[in-house]
């Protein structure tokens, strides 16, 4: 379950995980049945045998009397046969050496079948259902949903180049990383993915009518790291194979590796001077992609905009302050600038900013940043006791250099179908390519103090964290469709909960604070963008004078808001939600301390207690 910047998952809707490099998917190639054979080799037995007892008959644990319960767990066993990538994914390995039937009429099944399901979903009364099976179903018919306007209204499939790449990485990235099985199990599986690849490939060649420039010239971007991936980086897992196993991936990698450069020749040379769509999805579609994400069919895409502009003023004014109160740290004898009109409270925090960028990683010593960080803000939850820590591994990690390219950082977790759980939390180094100013901005937005708010977010306590708190939830089916506003809420939620435990001073308090203008500017973007007409000169200016971003963070984000839509409203959805859920927490009296007050060991793992439902769900989960 991977949460970053790009999409987030099941249904390919994004989750990417900001911080500012995710859907919870990379946004692949969705469900879709199994008719070709050459995509699809078969599992190994032993896969099979091993996952069966994981996967089989746990879709749900709904009491059998329930009449959601059987339609449950077909839907969950259908999905996972007929998306055997997202199988994988989710922990489930009988599928793993297969692809999904990527053709047109694999896809035309798979909407059939959702369409199907969906007639049968609506002829239940809801009344009648136990509360948690009530949940789960508006939980599966939203799923159904967006599955069905991804493939039938925005058609990823033949309208983004990305989608294909992503389906790759995903099917090949968790066979190599992941230790659910022993290396020469995972290269039988790897290898069945890279004999079948070309399929893949031919078919994502013939049903690709158009896309936007930007996403094509992504594609290619993040081809040459699958290249780099099956020709260089596969020689290190190739090396921990047996004697006996060495021979099963040679060929297998030859024919993988000409697919994958025939596919990137095919869209520098074909696709990408047809690409001229608009990147824009249009205020219609918008709107609707948005209810469907933030499964809120209430909610006005220009309201929340406007609630986004509200929450950049108010933050500037307290970061004037904390900034004031750093001043006479960073700057000793100096005294402070004038700060009564906004323009000057901008130039102070301009300038506290500009200090704090001085103490900054570099490419060598990020990811062990990262890293001790984490162990700090480990070891600070516990003393404070804000809420379970779990118990399952997690490892900082380099981020390949196949997922480069939209997000800085991001958590993939194990998913919730996995016998063995481990997460890694995966940063960015700057690319190779990068001149030395651009490297230099990028470590300046990502100083030490801001890399702390950034592992906050990514690992402890937010979303390495809440991952596995959800995957110990009984309902498999909400954990596998977990909503992105309740993951990416929770982790945007733990970076003020940490500042204002007093976690790192003053210092990292700024930089969550420019993390809340960064929430809030996201949403404006994302509105301006596909809603509107916002174009790259007055994102920029909007971005580096209102919320404080340096050039390199700001041209990133521009790509990113061109290449998602919809996502980078789930922080600022999320965030303001959970922010309700607590003041109502703090009123209710439910969750008391030793003082009378909230306990928020207790509050927080009641509201982890419950998967990662929508959050419209969570006040009555919580009988607030």
């Amino acid at each position: 379950m991977r949460v970053h910047l790009a999409l987030l998952c099941a249904a390919g809707l994004v989750a990417a995980c900001e911080v500012d490099l995710p859907p919870q998917s990379g946004g692949g190639v969705t469900p879709t049945s199994s008719s070709a054979p050459s995509a699809r080799p078969a599992a190994s037995a032993s896969a099979s045998a091993r996952s069966s007892a994981s996967a089989s008959g746990s879709a749900t644990t709904t009491p059998a009397a329930s009449p959601f319960a059987p339609i449950a767990a077909r839907f969950l066993e259908d999905y996972l046969r007929d998306n055997p990538v997202r199988a994988t994914e989710a922990g489930d390995h009988r599928y793993d050496g297969l692809w999904p039937d990527t053709s047109a009429a694999g896809e035309q099944k798979w909407l059939a079948k959702l369409v199907a399901y969906d007639t049968e979903l609506a002829a239940l009364d809801v009344a009648k259902l136990p509360p948690a099976d009530a949940i789960d179903l508006q939980i599966l018919r939203g799923e159904i949903a967006r599955q069905r306007f991804l493939f039938e209204v925005v058609r990823e499939t033949v309208q983004n180049p990305l989608a294909w790449v992503y389906l790759v990485g995903d099917g090949l990235d968790p066979l190599v990383t992941r230790s659910f099985a022993p290396v020469a199990e995972r290269a039988k599986s790897l290898a069945a993915r890279l004999e079948a690849l070309p399929a893949v490939l031919e078919s994502a060649q013939k049903r690709l009518e158009k896309a936007p420039k930007i996403h094509t010239e992504t594609a290619i971007q993040q081809l040459g790291g699958l290249v780099s991936l099956v020709d260089t980086d596969l020689d290190a897992f190739a090396k921990e194979l047996p004697e006996d196993g060495k021979q099963v991936l040679p060929a297998a990698r030859q024919k993988a590796s000409a697919a994958l450069k025939a596919f990137k020749n095919f869209l520098e040379k074909d696709f990408l001077p047809k690409s001229t769509a608009d990147f824009r999805l249009g205020a219609e579609r918008f709107a609707q992609k948005l209810r469907l994400v933030l499964d809120d069919p209430g909610i006005e895409p220009d309201a929340m905009a406007k609630e986004a502009e509200a929450l950049l003023v108010s933050t500037r004014a307290d970061m004037a302050a904390t900034a004031l109160e750093l001043w006479p740290t960073l700057f000793k004898d100096k005294p402070a600038p004038a700060h009564t009109s906004d323009a000057e409270q901008r130039l102070l925090v301009r300038a506290v900013l500009d200090e704090l960028a001085k103490d900054r990683s570099t490419n060598a010593t990020i990811v062990a940043d990262a890293q001790k960080v984490t162990d700090e803000l480990t070891a600070f939850v516990k003393k404070e006791d804000l809420v379970r820590v779990p118990d399952e591994p997690m490892k900082v990690i380099e981020m390949p250099e196949y997922r480069r390219g939209v997000a800085i950082a991001y958590c993939d977790s194990a998913g919730p179908l996995e016998p063995k759980a481990e997460t890694f939390f995966a940063i960015s180094p700057t690319p190779k390519d990068w001149d030395a100013k651009r490297a230099e901005s990028f470590y300046r937005e990502y100083n030490r103090s801001m890399l702390v708010d950034l592992s906050v977010h990514e690992a402890m306590p937010g979303h390495y964290l809440q991952l596995m708190h959800n995957n110990r939830f009984p309902s498999k089916l909400r954990a596998v469709f977990s909503s992105g506003p309740f993951v990416e809420g929770w982790a945007v939620y733990t970076e003020e909960l940490m500042s204002k435990k007093g976690f790192g001073g003053a210092k990292v308090r700024l930089q969550r604070q420019k993390m809340a203008l960064r929430m809030a500017m996201n949403a404006v973007l994302d509105h301006g963008i596909h809603a509107g007409k916002l174009d790259e000169a007055e994102a920029l200016r909007r971005m580096k004078d209102e919320a404080f971003q340096e050039e390199g963070e700001a041209v990133g984000k521009w790509k990113r808001a061109r290449l998602t839509s919809a996502q980078l409203t789930t922080y600022f959805y999320g965030y303001r939600k959970m922010a309700e859920l607590r003041a109502l927490a703090e009123k209710s009296g439910q969750w008391k301390n030793a003082e009378g007050g909230l306990s928020e060991r207790a509050y927080h793992d009641a509201l982890l207690s419950f998967g990662s439902p929508p959050p419209r769900h969570v006040r009555g989960l919580l009988g607030l």
